[in-house]
């Protein structure tokens, strides 16, 4: 799937990987947010943090008619305000998903799979 945005010049078709790895950049870079994890990583009982290259595996995005919805899925760590970082995560994706693709996010949810304890 795709989101297509129309321009005077003609239109744009912008694939959801492009969209999950601008999502997954801008989630790894909240203070909190260890990193991310598969969608199915609870009910597989698999819990390991995604890789740049594989974002897409925990990021779903659904294309609407006036924007995307984006379902993130993230591991914290111990001893953060979750709510907050879940704050700082949704501003921060809307923010760069409208300044760098231009795209209107009009949900983003987050999704807490772990915590985990980070040495310092």
């Amino acid at each position: 799937m795709s989101v297509t945005i129309n321009t005077k010049n003609g239109t744009v078709d912008i694939e959801n990987d492009v969209i999950s790895t601008i999502v997954g950049a801008s989630t790894t870079e909240i203070f909190g947010v260890v990193g991310m994890t598969s969608k199915n990583a609870v009910k597989d009982n698999f819990k390991t943090l995604l890789r740049q290259e594989n974002y897409a595996k925990g990021v779903v995005i659904s294309a609407t008619n006036n924007g995307v919805d984006v379902d993130i899925y993230v591991i914290v760590s111990f001893g953060v305000k979750i709510s907050e970082v879940a704050k700082n995560v949704q501003e921060r994706v809307k923010f760069n998903l409208e300044n760098q693709l231009g795209v209107t996010a009009n949900s983003v949810n987050v999704f807490v799979q772990n915590v985990k304890v980070v040495a310092d």
